[in-house]
């Protein structure tokens, strides 16, 4: 191995994430060198020490890490801003924002400059740095043209063909402005924070080497940018989305049989009417969620998606990366595929708020459908929640288990 990526950060793991970036990375530049790696190549992002947010602070000290054994291994470190594409976290905002609300109060952050870039250029940047001829450490900055928030989101809705009106307010904290996204875009509170606190301070661009050192490269405007994002999100052509790299166990469930060892369960059994074969119903079963929803109670999954984002999760509003497939990772509105076995299993794990730990497994049997809750309940609390819980369970998940077979019979 001659070079190596770094993509890593760990703003969703805690108020330590800072102390957890130098360590990543220290570790990951020790072992390269170590086995004998030439290049790391780093993606971190746009901003000065002296004015960066906490976040962007982290992604300059993990680029620093990176780069302090210079006579061992060079390292070339990527600094890109916004990036826009189908699937990212800046694009989903704006997205939404724009789509929900014709007229938005805006405070003073979002008329602070940035540069954006599409996800198409940064891939490009990132694979050409394999074979970039410069021996030392590098720095390259990223971007397209100058533009604020306000001036994206106008340009945004133009390109979706719709018509928006922006009013500035003088008062408007970054925590309230954190809340107002929460309720309208499918983003949690810790990054919709960490973005806001972000475009606080002006992210540009300090250097010339994108245009030195990779000339062929020539960044798309940011409606071309946009387009491009819209013309993917509506032919179902989303490769990934933001939040498929969110954390939870998605890879590290060592015994998918019976996850983590439930305590309580609730089982719903279906057998298969005459004629249906087994593919029909792991079919329908992998088309729950996003814009289908889940059925006859679907304001009671809204409801509980509601209290989930209002106590810092995620919600309904993450739907899903593609309308009919799934695969193991992919998020699910307030769930995580951490199973898949096509034509028999589907388990998925639960990302909402709980005092515990859920899955819904369904197991596609010979001849009938199992589905099963399992919940491991954290103390007292845990066991108060699901016992409140379980009158909703009794028509809630019969229907849900009856629906997914009448949708494979059409």
């Amino acid at each position: 191995i001659d070079t190596a990526y770094y993509l890593i950060h760990s703003m969703g793991t805690g108020a330590d994430y800072r102390r957890l970036d130098m360590e990543s990375a220290q570790r990951f530049r020790d072992s390269c060198i170590k086995a004998g790696v030439k290049r790391i190549v780093y993606l971190g992002g746009l901003g000065l020490p002296e004015t960066a947010s906490k976040h962007l602070l982290s992604r300059i000290e993990t680029g620093e890490e990176l780069s302090a054994r210079p006579d061992d291994i060079q390292t070339i470190w990527i600094r890109a801003g916004v990036i826009i594409g189908s699937g990212s976290a800046s694009f989903e905002i704006m997205r939404n924002l724009c789509q929900k609300l014709p007229v938005m109060l805006t405070p003073r952050w979002v008329r602070t400059k940035t540069q954006a870039i599409g996800i198409e250029e940064v891939i490009d940047y990132l694979e050409q740095s394999i074979e970039l001829p410069h021996e030392k450490n590098l720095v390259v900055d990223i971007g397209s043209e100058k533009l604020s928030f306000q001036e994206m989101m106008i340009k945004s809705a133009k390109v979706m063909g719709l018509r928006r009106f922006l009013i500035p307010v003088p008062v408007l904290s970054p925590s309230l402005s954190s809340y107002w996204l929460i309720l309208f875009t499918p983003v949690p509170y810790k990054i919709a924070s960490s973005l806001v606190e972000g475009l606080k301070s002006e992210t540009l661009v300090q250097n010339d080497n994108a245009a030195i050192h990779y000339p062929q490269i020539k960044p798309a405007t940011f409606e071309q940018s946009v387009e491009h994002a819209v013309a993917e999100l509506q032919e179902n052509q989303i490769l990934s989305r933001w939040c498929d790299s969110t954390g939870g166990v998605a890879c590290d469930v060592k015994d998918f049989d019976d996850p983590a060892g439930a305590v309580i369960r609730d089982i719903r059994i279906v057998p298969f009417p005459p004629g249906l074969s087994r593919e029909k119903i792991y079919d329908s079963v992998c088309s729950l969620g996003g814009e289908k929803g889940w059925y006859k109670y679907q304001r009671l999954w809204r409801l509980r998606g509601l209290i989930d984002k209002v106590s810092g999760g995620y919600g309904l509003g993450r739907g899903r990366r593609d309308r009919s497939e799934l695969r193991i990772g992919d998020a699910l509105d307030f769930w995580k595929v951490v199973d898949l076995k096509p034509g028999k299993r589907l388990l998925l794990y639960a990302q909402m708020k709980l005092p515990g730990q859920a899955w819904l497994e369904f197991d596609i049997q010979e001849d009938q459908l199992v589905q099963t809750a399992h919940f491991i309940p954290s103390g007292i609390m845990g066991r108060l929640y699901w016992y409140s819980v379980l009158p909703f369970h009794s028509f809630v998940f019969p229907d849900l288990a009856n629906s997914i077979m009448k949708e494979a019979a059409r």
